[in-house]
């Protein structure tokens, strides 16, 4: 077989940029997917659009970093946000920037997003091999080489790992990564679910199943802190086990203790105070003074909220209008204003986007993304103990660190 300086392991956005990188550099490089088709997890971000970045500036795009942003400080740097960009519009891909900084393809097609980092790496002069990784042969603190599970060896003097973490297995992501890491001396810090949708109490959600919101605000209470841990404005969805969308996704990155100890408020009318909503209401209410209470929220509410909010006003839904009193309005306000949710658990990691935990970042060195432990072994992506909020942010992490490591590991021969 032929001989490699480098081998990267996992097709991925990380892998991808880095093995390319690499080869620029001049390295002979071999990327090992397990997969027939690279990129499968990048197919499916952003609901098939591929929300691949953020266009925000560096200090931004930390604070939306959930752990260790200070080891990015490096990689974010030397490969930021508008850097993607420029270099995803040179490889023949326009882009677009919606709400939020969130950078999407033009067409909102993921695989115009896969194809431009396939054909970068074939260009660059990549070797593709299909196989799964199962071992790392080192010797002396020193990579010599991987096995795939049929114990063939590959030998190399530097190998990349870029196996993503272990959500949606089915595209590959299954934690192959954390057990050839541990196998160099690394340490794991223990896997969770990062963005991932959040499973309620309430069971009124499953007849909201499938309603989208828009342009409200949840907040997420941690009990007995004065200050909320988490409030935005944006889009969230109903299912039929709880609430999902991108400002649940969100608030599930910061649900490290016990979920009992946290309670989330949806505000259905983030425009109007307390104040304003009510003079709405009696303007509605002026307008449909001799209906039952339940036809005169049509203006105010999605169809299918209509049942659940009467039921936690706790207005008879029969009652006429204007018998409402003052102090059912307040009740309906406050409800409207403070609608509640208390989350039950989070779904199994397998359904996350995002795998938080990982590769311990102590054990990595930042500039180069090479291992503390063993000389020639890189990292990049979601093997990492790393990840961001929605929005962009973890694609990004996955380019920034790949690039970095497909820099260092490219440069000269071991």
């Amino acid at each position: 077989m032929k001989q490699f300086d480098l081998i990267v392991i996992g097709g991925g956005a990380a892998g991808l940029i880095a093995s390319g990188t690499a080869a620029k550099e001049g390295a002979q490089v071999l990327l090992i997917e397990r997969n027939t088709r690279m990129a499968r997890k990048v197919m499916i971000t952003g609901k098939g659009r591929c929300n691949l970045t953020n266009h925000c500036s560096e200090e931004a795009f930390l604070q939306n970093v959930c752990n260790n942003r200070k080891f990015l400080f490096g990689p974010i740097h030397r490969f930021p946000p508008q850097q993607t960009m420029k270099w995803m519009e040179s490889l023949g891909v326009p882009l677009k920037i919606e709400r939020g900084g969130r950078v999407f393809p033009v067409s909102d097609k993921a695989v115009d997003i896969v194809d431009a980092l396939v054909a970068f790496a074939q260009k660059a002069g990549v070797t593709f091999l299909q196989r799964r990784i199962t071992g790392l042969e080192t010797s002396g603190g020193l990579v010599c080489g991987v096995y795939d599970e049929e114990k063939n060896f590959f030998a190399a003097s530097k190998v990349i790992i870029a196996t993503g973490g272990k959500s949606y297995p089915l595209t590959g992501s299954s934690g192959d990564g954390y057990c050839l890491a541990a196998q160099a001396g690394h340490t794991i810090v223990p896997p969770r679910p990062s963005l991932i949708p959040i499973e309620t109490q309430e069971d009124w959600c499953r007849d909201c199943m499938g309603l989208s919101l828009k342009n409200v605000t949840l907040t997420l209470w941690e009990k007995g802190k004065k200050k909320p841990l988490y409030s935005e404005l944006g889009e969230m969805l109903f299912t039929h086990f709880g609430v999902s969308g991108p400002l649940v996704l969100t608030a599930s990155t910061y649900l490290k203790k016990e979920l009992t100890s946290y309670f989330m408020e949806i505000d259905l009318k983030p425009a109007l105070n307390e104040n304003q909503l009510e003079q709405r209401i009696l303007r509605d209410f002026e307008a449909r003074q001799n209906k039952n209470f339940f036809n005169a929220l049509s203006e105010l509410l999605p169809r299918k909220m209509i049942s659940s909010v009467i039921r936690l006003s706790q207005i008879p839904p029969d009652k006429k209008v204007h018998q409402i009193t003052k102090e059912q309005r307040d009740q309906l306000i406050e409800t409207m204003k403070h609608l509640p949710l208390h989350p039950k658990r989070l779904l199994p990691i397998e359904e996350a986007i995002v795998t938080a935990g990982g590769v311990n970042v102590k054990e990595v060195i930042p500039q180069t993304m090479e291992s503390k432990l063993c000389r020639g072994l890189y990292f990049a992506g979601e093997v990492l103990d790393l990840d961001g909020k929605t929005g962009g942010f973890n694609l990004q992490i996955a380019f920034s660190t790949g690039f970095v490591a497909g820099k260092s590991a490219g440069k000269g021969k071991s």
